[in-house]
């Protein structure tokens, strides 16, 4: 395990003041980058811990925020927060580009060769990125199959990645198909991945008890972990460590 350093940081999106995750791995050298996105509730310890693996991995990460510090624990104060914010892609892409400055602004960070993972709303936001024509290596969303407005797809430079749980009950099959219709025209390399079984947020451990849950979330251990290791395949992929 390679030495990690970690820290916070603050900067202005949506009106508010957000507090971000910053992880960098071993040494001094400029390295390859992910900007992470959090699910609905907001950025939590499991973010942050995906964003301390990355690092050991050896890319800079940035867990990024959405509520300005805040994580929600009632779902109705989640959605009345994320419901305007997901039907608004002028506002995603706000969120997502303060963050992605913040990391570019990072010395260690190569400017060049960026991917964007995102949970749920996180997950939307990376993909409104995408479709503002954000140079990125990579996208990845899991539970987040937000469609955007006609035509935008075709500005994905990148490859898309993209997971559901078939039983998920807030991403259904008409969902998933319009989702896949929208990347298909626009010409995108992308895939979908559908986890049997497996309900929304399957990926996410479910560590705090004042946290109250929508219907149709849960935890699946072993779809959680087979979802990371293919995220970790796909930054193999499309932003190897070795160049």
């Amino acid at each position: 395990m390679t030495t990690v350093t970690t820290r916070t940081v603050e900067y202005p999106a949506d009106g508010l003041t957000m507090v971000g995750h910053l992880a960098l791995p071993a040494g001094v050298d400029r390295r390859p980058a992910v900007l992470l996105g959090p699910e609905g509730p907001g950025l939590d310890d499991v973010q942050r811990g995906r964003a301390d693996a990355l690092a050991e991995l050896g890319y800079v990460a940035l867990a990024f925020d959405i509520h300005g510090g805040r994580w929600f624990t009632d779902p109705e104060e989640m959605l009345a927060r994320c419901m305007p914010l997901l039907a608004d892609p002028d506002r995603m892409r706000d969120i997502g580009h303060a963050a992605l400055d913040v990391l570019r602004a990072e010395p260690r960070t190569d400017a060049d060769r960026i991917a964007a993972i995102g949970y749920g709303t996180g997950g939307a936001i990376a993909l409104e990125l995408g479709r503002a024509g954000v140079d990125l290596r990579a996208i990845a969303t899991v539970n987040g199959l937000i469609t955007g407005r006609p035509g935008e797809a075709a500005r994905i430079r990148c490859p898309v990645w993209a997971a559901v749980g078939s039983e998920d009950p807030i991403m259904p099959p008409a969902q998933r198909d319009a989702f896949a219709a929208e990347m298909q025209a626009g010409g995108v390399d992308w895939r979908l991945v559908v986890y049997g079984g497996a309900l929304h947020a399957f990926h996410h451990p479910m560590t705090r008890t004042d946290q109250t849950l929508l219907p149709g979330v849960g935890h699946h251990p072993r779809h959680a972990q087979r979802a990371w290791r293919d995220v970790v395949g796909l930054l193999a992929e499309c932003l190897p460590l070795g160049n």
